[in-house]
């Protein structure tokens, strides 16, 4: 059995109302919700929300809304492992058997693709780790990067690589934003996952944007003009 939840809680402050926010067309969470549906991957996708009107949305979507989250996990310091936890718990206590796997998908993941929430599901099948997540490169050394002082100057990170060549130097991946495959025991004991327990579905850079702030929004937008029209 295989479980999407998406966690969508009411409150977010920096863009307010950002999971139903008009995103190129449709409420942002339509994207995940309907990637999710078109993967084939789920036998249920739901959402997790302490909010009324993002749930009828996601209902409005085919998103299943089995609960309205508690306050506790609904302020700014619910992690999203204690989200995940209480989904598997509660999918657990209502229907007498766990997932095999569940996938935490996000809201604000426009750029999400069908294929790849396959590629996850294959990927954690196979290797038997305890999570599966989508994760991209990073644009530019992080051996290289700069900080600024108090009176600010420059500084960098690891100055012992100022001459080294960029050829030279390890490549760096992040975590990507989008989906998160895990194993029901890796969410209920909340399992870390940056972790050699772990896998990666690598994307290109083209098509990872976090959306936290304005500026986040303003260029998901631009992205969208050439991304969402041909995304399957």
């Amino acid at each position: 059995m295989r479980l999407a939840v998406i966690p969508a809680r009411g409150g977010s402050k920096r863009i307010p109302r950002k999971n139903i926010k008009t995103f190129h067309g449709k409420p942002m969470i339509a994207w995940s919700i309907q990637a999710a549906l078109g993967s084939g991957c789920f036998d249920e996708v739901w959402v997790s929300t302490d909010d009324a009107e993002i749930a009828q949305v996601a209902q409005e979507y085919g998103a299943k809304i089995p609960f309205l989250r508690p306050e506790e996990l609904s302020n700014d310091f619910a992690t999203t492992a204690d989200v995940m936890q209480h989904a598997v718990n509660f999918f657990e206590n209502e229907n007498e058997i766990r997932p095999d796997y569940v996938c935490c998908l996000y809201a604000t993941a426009p750029f999400v693709i069908q294929q790849d929430l396959r590629n996850g599901l294959s990927l954690i099948q196979a290797e038997r780790v305890d999570y599966v997540f989508s994760a991209t490169t990073f644009p530019f050394p992080i051996q290289r990067a700069i900080k600024l002082t108090e009176q600010r100057h420059v500084e960098m990170f690891s100055p012992e690589y100022f001459n080294t060549r960029s050829q030279d130097l390890e490549e760096a991946w992040h975590d990507a934003g989008q989906f998160y495959w895990g194993t029901a025991e890796a969410w209920l004991n909340k399992s870390v996952i940056f972790s050699d327990q772990s896998k990666i579905v690598e994307l290109p850079r083209y098509r990872v944007q976090d959306i936290d702030t304005i500026d986040d929004w303003s260029r998901a937008e631009l992205m969208a003009n050439l991304l969402l029209e041909h995304q399957a």
